[in-house]
């Protein structure tokens, strides 16, 4: 049943409207036209509650470490 779907892939994305958001785009790009909405808003929901179209955080960059300028000599 798609209201279990829906709170399985609410354990991964808490905010129902980035949850509903992040299904309209996968459904938009994963949609084919020889099947049905609702077959692909199954399984987009199946695969968000396995966390595959959950936001990802990505980790702090470090800034790396200055490189001495190159001192070339001018030629005269």
């Amino acid at each position: 049943m798609r209201s279990e779907l829906v709170y399985s892939a609410q354990l991964q994305i808490p905010n129902r409207f980035l949850l509903s958001t992040v299904a309209m785009n996968a459904v938009r790009k994963l949609h084919i036209q020889s099947t049905r909405v609702e077959d692909t808003t199954n399984s987009v929901f199946t695969e968000v509650a396995k966390g595959l179209y959950a936001p990802i955080r990505m980790p702090q960059i470090k800034p790396q470490p200055a490189i001495d300028p190159l001192l070339l000599a001018i030629a005269s």
